[in-house]
């Protein structure tokens, strides 16, 4: 008996130590000879590539640093969590719908149904309900593909919708958790906005549109630094207090997509777009300071002495590709998308999967010091390099 529990307890421990080690050990191998990337097709094909593998068999990103006993987070759930995978996928399918206005594969749109499928009932409602507003990306992802009729899932849009109108504080804006009402996240504004704009054009509903007007305009006011025009991780509703860092290269990649993004959504014409443009400008100046000679961003942009973070760098690059679409700024920020770029290109593994993106937020103030493969980056990454300047 003594014997048949030994042999038990070295299987477990063999089994933990494998689930440690094994992780480690494949990125080891991943990044021998990293960066080999020098036509911007191949890299194209490459990333893509691993881009439609992954939207169905999404990498799970951690919710912790822990690298040792992992197994532990693993039983007591504390490995991965649904919301963090939600801005994954949402990466994914916003690289890919740039894939098919150009356009794309087979197998591309094969995967795209099949992962809509996975998410949405044949009443065109999620399978699973979101409880968080980190998924109005994801539902802008589904927006943004044009192979499809979205019409089909417009109850799960207008769930969305009725999601964010839950979690609209005293303030008048949307707060990033109920159980944070006081606090505004620079989050936020790349989680809803997109969508917001998206989704009140397409359905006439002026006040969503407003509403995301009105989350940027707030942000720019009191989640600003005062000169340098980047933006604190979140302030304090009450006191307007800045909390956690001024310049996490993350947060600055959050405001690029909701402001990017939202613009691009309004039609010419539109009351708010100026408005939006004399922010784009201003922020696309801020951005251009802080871009290393290498073309990448820091995960702290203001100081020269922390590590590049890819994911950072993509979304960077996304928000200067977009800006580039204002005359007076074209030829800035069309440089600095392609700096961007090649940098990208020299941290990308040789399946094609982009390195080095900074782990999930802890805290306000609390951040990651792993630096991996994300999603999120790879979809980024995606759109830059499928990005037609003339549609």
């Amino acid at each position: 008996m003594l014997e048949v529990f030994a042999a038990i307890f070295m299987g477990v421990v063999i089994i933990i130590i494998s689930i440690d080690i094994m992780p480690i050990s494949k990125d080891w191998l991943s990044r021998i000879h990293i960066g080999r990337y020098r036509d911007k097709q191949k890299w194209n094909q490459s990333i893509t590539h691993i881009g439609v593998n992954w939207l169905n068999h999404t990498p799970k990103i951690k919710v912790t640093d822990n690298m040792r006993l992992v197994a532990i987070d693993m039983l007591k759930g504390n490995y991965s969590k649904s919301v963090i995978q939600h801005w994954q996928e949402a990466s994914l399918l916003l690289g890919l719908s740039e894939c098919l206005k150009n356009e794309g594969s087979k197998d591309m749109e094969n995967q795209i149904k099949h992962f809509l499928k996975t998410k949405f009932d044949a009443q065109g409602q999620w399978r699973e309900l979101p409880v968080y507003i980190d998924s109005a990306i994801l539902a802008y992802g589904v927006m943004k593909l044009e192979r499809i009729d979205i019409e089909k899932y417009k109850p799960a849009l207008d769930s969305i919708w009725e999601l964010i109108q839950s979690h609209i504080g005293e303030d008048g804006t949307v707060q990033y958790r109920k159980y944070m009402k006081n606090y505004r996240y620079v989050d936020t504004i790349g989680f809803i906005c997109p969508f917001l704009v998206a989704y009140g054009i397409k359905y006439n509903k002026q006040e969503c549109v407003q509403l995301a007007a009105k989350q940027l305009e707030q942000y720019e006011t009191y989640g600003m630094l005062d000169d340098h025009y980047i933006p604190s991780h979140a302030y304090h509703m009450e006191n307007a207090l800045p909390l956690g860092l001024f310049g996490w290269g993350r947060g600055l990649g959050w405001l690029a997509i909701g402001l990017s993004d939202a613009w691009r959504e309004l039609p010419d014409g539109h009351y708010l777009k100026p408005k939006l443009e004399q922010f784009m400008k201003k922020f696309a100046q801020a951005v251009l300071v802080f871009q290393r000679p290498e073309g990448n961003w820091n995960w702290t942009v203001t100081r020269n002495e922390t590590r590049a973070d890819s994911s950072t760098t993509a979304t960077l690059g996304w928000f200067l590709l977009q800006a580039s679409q204002i005359e007076e700024l074209a030829e800035e920020c069309s440089e600095g998308a392609e700096r961007a770029v090649q940098y990208l290109m020299k941290v990308t593994r040789r399946s094609g999967a982009v390195d080095f993106s900074q782990g999930d937020t802890k805290d306000i103030g609390v951040y990651s010091m792993l630096f991996n493969i994300l999603p999120f980056t790879q979809g980024f990454c995606i759109r830059i390099a499928n990005f037609n300047t003339k549609q």
